[in-house]
């Protein structure tokens, strides 16, 4: 018998100041637990940046592309990978000194489902419809805060919990999703990001058709929603799924033979809009989403700005993001994974351990401190190593992968401080 899963942990991300600007309620449970007013868990050093500090770092250099391998570089970080380095992609983008960036690619072409990673096309297809329907960005802000989301079928089914918090009482619930949930925009975002929701990324996914559809009609009533799903043919359906997140990618100037999110993250969802093909992705790939990102070039700059936002991680941290030595660090983070186990003598299958087939997927961005951001770097890192925790390798790369920067940017040699020699005291005045 064949066990088939992907079981992402809860993570959160977001600044936590956040939640005037966006009203995701359960950035203001975060900083009220983080601040001692509630029960919840304190942020390590570098989940505490506010809203201002979290910016695209690249906004001067928009001409930069993808620089040229650097091989001692790629010697470095190829030598982690150890006997498994061809079940492995990765890319290192070090732009400490961005005046003089290193790269370090390995397999950076394989390409396979990078799971919840994935997500990340949901998002550039939210903002490109903004961004097309909504030129002015306080409109967009205006879409994102105000329209509501009212899940239904096409949340069906996950397991995943996300966080209800009631502003008033103080009480703060996770469970999965449920139909009938209504937030914004801004708080499926959040769900679909941070607790990797599938269901909140269903929910997204329909709502991307529906700003495509209706264009600055949207939102419309749920009665029309209805109505559209259940009367439109279904090759129509799949053309507009295609219009939605295949046009995006492009426009960015992705290649859909190496990127594209190709259906539904939800059963229902897929029975509602039939998909358009598989899902995958390339470590160069993710790369240049990072890359554009940095630079204010995904889509534009607002929508560079709210998605790193969405990608900060200001609670518990998984997998790569979880190695202590990133704990001061500030980390944007999104992950993915998809396992499968068969019977096998000697062998006992686990989460993020199988046999079949254990992909793991991690896209990275690092600026530590994270106040200071002496170091600034990109890793997009995509495994198939099977019968290995890929949740722990993940976690111990990032440990290596950050040593390996460390020590291509030395702190400078402190100058001796000369000590003054004792003067005698000044004659006193009659």
């Amino acid at each position: 018998m064949m066990i088939v899963c992907g079981a992402p942990l809860p993570l959160q991300a977001y600044p936590l100041d956040g939640y005037e600007e966006t009203g995701i309620r359960r950035l203001e449970a975060s900083r009220r637990a983080t601040e001692g007013f509630i029960p919840g868990p304190k942020q390590p050093p570098g989940a505490m940046l506010p809203l201002t500090e979290v910016e695209p770092r690249l906004l001067n250099k928009k001409s930069l592309t993808i620089p040229a391998e650097d091989p001692e570089f790629t010697r470095q970080i190829t030598e982690l990978l150890g006997s498994h380095s061809h079940a492995y992609g990765i890319a290192v983008l070090d732009l400490t000194d961005p005046d003089n960036p290193r790269y370090a690619e390995h397999r950076e072409d394989y390409k396979q489902n990078v799971g919840s990673v994935g997500k990340l096309v949901v998002a550039l297809a939210i903002f490109q419809a903004l961004a097309d329907n909504w030129p002015d960005v306080d409109d967009r802000k205006r879409i994102l805060k105000t329209a509501m989301i009212t899940a239904d079928s096409f949340s069906h089914s996950d397991h995943h919990t996300v966080r209800l918090f009631d502003m008033d009482t103080g009480k703060l619930t996770r469970r999965p999703l449920q139909d009938g949930d209504t937030a914004s925009v801004y708080e499926y975002l959040d769900w679909m990001v941070s607790p990797s929701s599938n269901s909140a990324a269903g929910m997204l996914m329909r709502d991307a058709m529906l700003m495509r559809q209706f264009g600055d009609r949207y939102p419309v009533s749920e009665v029309e929603i209805h109505e559209f799903f259940a009367t439109t043919p279904k090759k129509d359906l799949t053309a507009l799924f295609r219009t939605t997140f295949y046009e995006p990618l492009e426009r960015n100037g992705f290649d859909l033979a190496q990127f594209r999110q190709g259906s539904f993250f939800t059963h229902q969802g897929k029975r509602n809009v039939p998909g358009a093909g598989n899902s995958y992705a390339t470590a160069r790939q993710l790369m240049r989403y990072g890359l554009l990102m940095e630079q204010g070039e995904l889509i534009d700059e607002f929508s560079s700005r709210e998605i790193k936002r969405l990608l900060y991680v200001t609670e518990r941290r998984i997998r790569y993001a979880s190695a202590p030595s990133l704990n001061k660090s500030a980390v944007y983070f999104k992950s993915g994974s998809l396992y499968s186990c068969q019977k096998e003598e000697g062998f006992h299958c686990g989460k993020y351990k199988g046999n079949v087939k254990n992909y793991m997927n991690s896209f990275a961005i690092v600026e530590s401190p994270a106040k200071e951001r002496k170091m600034h770097y990109l890793v997009m890192l995509i495994s198939n190593v099977l019968r290995k925790n890929s949740a722990y390798d993940h976690q111990a790369l990032a440990k290596e992968i950050h040593k390996i920067i460390e020590a291509a940017h030395p702190e400078p040699p402190q100058t001796p401080q000369t000590i003054p020699s004792p003067q005698p005291p000044a004659d006193k005045q009659p």
